[in-house]
């Protein structure tokens, strides 16, 4: 029975060294275990391998922890060392810090009031490099006076060096370049950067510290490169007109000039302007609603003048045919005479029909198109109030989705609804102007007509 229990604890552990085995070398051929004894002779082979690395292992660390000890020793007498070297050098700055209070009480003492006066050197020169890196005439004068003003900052601020007579005479003489600038109209060559970022020569006219033209154009300074630039978009034109008379102005010449007084780079007030839509950006703004109205707009127009010309040469020829007594079938006034003429004969009744049916008949043709535009007049504002509508549902849908925080998301819609709201406007008032002369045009040659035919209807009822 006892051996029936070994069996199974052998071959399980039979098959664990066999994997061991294989798992150390690949290349070894598997010993191929038949009995128990040879089973227990390669336990005890692998259990002497194992010792033996154990072995080869601890000699390992015992040399290199001996190594270990020694390295710490030397590394101990390094740092007692530098701890003396530490207490030596702490005593010798406490030894100069104590010489360097004396010495700059002594610097002190013999500033005596100049201290005020370097203080006072040091604030100019610092406001005036940072007035002068975004001054316009930095691309006239250079950059170099900025670091002239930056170098005597540093000098003052660090009290270990005097400025000198030159120094001080150079932040003088940078100040009063600069306000005797601010006061002077002056034109010179220098490099513009374009739109596209090329660099081009340029004829620059600076007019003060307020603003710089070139070409008829409005100029930025870009402190970045110290170069002209010109600005990304100019504002209207009566402003651009301005640019190119002072460009072009001679000597003494007094030209009318806009100006930007708010800032020396281009102030806020010529930011607005440029911020300012123009008259197409305001009209696209309109979007869908105010394309439609534009367009139906022009076509009405369009067509008012062309009806309001075709009546002109009508009512041209009914006039000139009052004063001709044969009768020109090419104007109304003309084929109205001629139906007169052919039945003068006949009774009064027959003929007052007659001449009734010839001026109904030409009555279309004159009034004909007057009604287009009388609709073009209605539906243009109610086109407007829809598109009103529509910007404030995009308008209240921007508030629900993003509150009302930043205003610039409720821009467009209130943009939308004002514009349409203009632009049908804009169509109602001259449609409706027009529809009114095309009618008193229409009406007018019509009164001429009914006038000359209640003229023949006196001249048969006196003959007969």
């Amino acid at each position: 029975m006892r051996n029936l229990y070994i069996f199974p604890l052998l071959l399980a552990f039979s098959l664990g060294l066999s994997t061991l085995v294989s798992a150390q070398d690949a290349s070894e051929e598997v010993v191929e275990i038949s009995t128990v004894e040879a089973l227990l002779a390669l336990v005890k082979e692998g259990k002497t391998k194992e010792q033996a690395a154990n072995t080869q292992r601890e000699d390992a660390f015992t040399a290199n922890k001996n190594k270990q000890a020694s390295i710490l020793a030397a590394e101990k007498r390094e740092l007692a060392r530098q701890e003396k070297i530490a207490d030596k050098l702490e005593t010798e700055y406490k030894k100069n810090e104590d010489i360097l209070r004396v010495k700059e009480e002594a610097y002190k003492k013999e500033l005596g009031s100049l201290v005020e006066l370097f203080g006072h050197l040091q604030s100019s020169a610092g406001e005036a490099a940072v007035q002068f890196s975004g001054s316009l005439t930095g691309a006239q004068y250079g950059q170099d006076r900025v670091a002239f003003l930056n170098s005597l900052t540093g000098k003052m601020s660090e009290t270990t060096e005097l400025p000198t007579i030159r120094e001080i005479e150079g932040l003088w003489y940078e100040l009063q370049r600069e306000m005797i600038a601010s006061g002077e109209v002056v034109s010179f060559t220098t490099k513009v950067i374009d739109v596209d970022g090329e660099t081009s020569e340029c004829e620059v006219t600076r007019v003060g510290l307020f603003n710089a033209v070139c070409d008829g154009k409005y100029l930025e300074y870009a402190s970045s490169k110290g170069q002209y630039a010109f600005l990304p978009r100019q504002p209207a034109g009566r402003f651009t007109k301005t640019a190119k008379n002072v460009g072009k102005a001679e000597a003494g010449e007094q030209v009318g000039f806009g100006v930007d007084p708010t800032g020396p780079t281009g102030g806020s007030l010529l930011a607005n302007l440029i911020q300012t839509p123009s008259l197409m950006e305001r009209a696209q703004q309109g979007r869908e609603v105010g394309y439609a109205i534009i367009a139906v707009g022009l076509v009405a127009v369009i067509f008012s003048f062309w009806k309001l010309y075709s009546l002109y040469i009508t009512g041209t020829a009914v006039r000139k045919q009052t004063t001709n007594k044969a009768a020109d079938p090419s104007n109304p006034l003309g084929r109205v005479l001629k139906v007169g003429q052919d039945n003068f004969n006949k009774d009064i009744d027959t003929l007052e029909l007659k001449l009734a049916e010839a001026i109904m008949a030409e009555r279309p043709a004159i009034d004909q198109g007057i009604g287009f535009i009388k609709i073009i007049s209605v539906i243009a504002p109610l086109a407007g109030l829809l598109g009103t509508v529509t910007g404030m549902i995009v308008t209240f849908q921007m508030i629900t989705l993003y509150g009302t925080g930043d205003p610039k998301l409720m821009a467009g819609g209130i943009s939308q609804a004002l514009v349409t709201t203009v632009l049908g406007l804009l169509v109602a008032i001259p449609t409706s102007l027009l529809h009114s002369f095309t009618q008193s045009s229409a009406r007018g040659i019509i009164s001429i007509l009914e006038e000359q035919s209640t003229g023949i209807l006196a001249e048969r009822a006196e003959t007969k």
